[in-house]
């Protein structure tokens, strides 16, 4: 009976490969890969009796076979005499054809292993309980994106200068005493381009670059995660002078909360220990990526770990035009630069990417000779709401947005918050805050986030629903204010009390903007102009004017 189950699955694994192979075989791209200096011969030859274009590839179909080239390498007037085809591939129907019959092998299969698997794990206990663990050696890569190709990062490339110097020159550093942060921890949104900088770092510096992401770690079987950090860092220390890179490192460093995660546990335990026990000679440097700093385990964050961290923000209207200006650099085109610029306020570099990329698609499929301000229109709404919505803002959202962000600007300036710079795609202004606070320390962050709301109320007389997002967390400050450290007119909290200070706050924040007329309308000018300001820059405006 045994033996005859093993037969079955034998033939249901056998007839599985052989309807892939012959899927393979029909859809398999047949055609040759040519250059471009062929594909423009053929084309001026009038060898080319039909032109298909694809997201990937253009297809020249001739007399004697079908040729391609990548998308990326021709331009829109080489077709000019040619009627372009826009195809997605293989045929809808096929390919739904294709997936019933996969998923309803693959359904079959399991239900028979599920129906059997008690029968089969008892003839063979061992083999039942034994782990199955990935071998695959881990290889270093030499990466080949420089800073040259990576478009608005000027502070991010100053800031990490330092450690593509010392991969260069360790003796230099280590004769003057000096030591390099052992970790480098860039946070920022997702899409900013944070691991093309790591990248970068490493072909600067030329050495090799190890990548792993974090959720790699995160194994099912137990001490499996924790071998896997090993393994990065004894083949990182075989290299050096290398780099290692963890994207989204939030996987595996989450703060310890206390429920119980031994596998998780033992693999942050194990980055801890590989990462004390570099020595000054070692010539390793972690660079890892988040966008969750807040959720990060403490121990990762003290010093002789991850003790240096560099802000990886949305790109300002300067340094989109300085993106935007490299994607466009092999392409056609007749563009406003600073236009483009700023019709994509809240766009990170990826986003930046596709749009250039979505509009060049666009003029392909139109048979233009260039790409134009007219594409980019066309497919701005593609970009921005194909993957999530962006902060896009029309000409009088955008004067509301720079007042409110001004008002919260200034009043951070004049009450002392702690910031460095204001961007005007900011949605909050400084990190949260976990040391204790005096009361009127809390006032002042208050104050802070109520400016916003004053600042509009004060030019327009109303303020945009995106104020909710500082109004939610002003009213949950006053709200831990006279629940849990008893700072309210009395020790017992109370709804009216609430009410109470934030009229009170906000009225003192608006009357302390209202005498600031002049420095609001200079940081308005600045985030209309560039779209972000530096505490330093408000604070020479206020003594010039106080």
């Amino acid at each position: 009976m045994l033996k005859s189950k093993y037969n079955n699955i034998a033939i249901y694994v056998s007839a599985f490969f052989i309807i892939a192979l012959v899927l393979f075989a029909i859809l398999r791209d047949t055609s040759d890969a040519i250059t471009l200096r062929d594909a423009q011969k053929l084309l001026e030859n009038h060898s080319v009796t039909k032109v298909i274009a694809t997201k990937e590839y253009v297809y020249l179909k001739t007399r004697k076979g079908l040729y391609k080239i990548a998308s990326s390498q021709v331009s829109p007037k080489m077709f000019v005499d040619y009627e372009v085809e826009i195809e997605n591939g293989q045929s809808s129907l096929l390919y739904l054809l294709v997936l019933i019959l996969m998923l309803g092998v693959g359904s079959f299969m399991f239900r028979w292993y599920q129906k059997n698997k008690m029968l089969i794990h008892a003839s063979n206990p061992l083999d039942s309980t034994a782990p199955i663990s990935s071998n695959e050696p881990i290889q270093a890569i030499r990466p080949n994106v420089s800073f040259d190709d990576i478009g608005g990062i000027g502070e991010v490339k100053i800031e990490l200068s330092e450690i593509i110097d010392f991969m260069k020159n360790p003796k230099r550093y280590r004769n003057f005493g000096a030591r390099m942060p052992r970790g480098v921890l860039l946070v920022g949104p997702p899409g900013v381009g944070k691991t093309m900088i790591a990248k970068a770092v490493a072909k600067e510096a030329d050495v090799p670059f190890f990548y792993q992401s974090g959720a790699s770690f995160v194994q099912i079987y137990v001490g499996m995660g924790a071998k896997r950090v090993h393994d990065l860092f004894t083949a990182a220390k075989k290299n050096a002078p290398a780099i290692i890179f963890i994207d989204e490192i939030d996987a595996v460093g989450k703060k310890r909360d206390g429920n119980r995660n031994d596998e998780r546990e033992a693999t942050l335990n194990q980055l801890l220990t590989e990462m004390d026990g570099f020595e000054e000679s070692s010539d390793i440097i972690v660079i890892a990526a988040t966008n969750k700093i807040d959720v990060l385990d403490n121990a990762l964050l003290r010093a002789g770990r991850f003790d240096r961290r560099i802000f990886v923000d949305l790109p300002t209207k300067h340094e989109r035009a300085s993106i935007i200006s490299k994607y466009l650099a092999s392409i056609p085109n007749e563009t406003d630069i600073n236009a483009l610029a700023n019709m994509t306020v809240g766009f990170n570099g990826a986003s930046l990417a596709a749009l250039v990329n979505e509009a060049a698609l666009l003029s392909l499929r139109q048979n233009t000779a260039r790409v134009t301000m007219e594409h980019f229109y066309q497919v701005k709404d593609k970009v921005m709401f194909g993957k999530r919505k962006l902060l896009i803002l029309n000409e009088e959202q955008k004067a509301h947005r720079v007042c409110y962000q001004a008002g919260k600007a200034v009043a951070a300036t004049v009450f002392d918050i702690d910031f460095e710079k204001l961007l005007l795609s900011n949605e909050t202004m400084t990190p949260p805050v976990t040391t204790p606070l005096l009361k009127h320390e809390i006032e002042s962050r208050i104050k802070m986030l109520l400016a916003g709301v004053a600042a509009c109320e004060l030019k327009y007389n109303e303020h945009s629903s995106s104020a909710k997002v500082d109004l939610d967390e002003a009213k949950q400050a006053i709200k831990e204010m006279i629940e849990d450290f008893g700072m309210g007119e009395t020790l017992f909290a109370s709804k009216e009390q609430e009410d109470s200070i934030l009229n009170k706050l906000y009225l003192e924040t608006r009357e302390t903007l209202s005498s600031l007329n002049a420095v609001l309308d200079y940081v308005e000018g600045i985030l209309f102009e560039r779209e972000s300001i530096t505490k330093n820059e408000i604070i020479r405006k206020l003594d010039g004017v106080l």
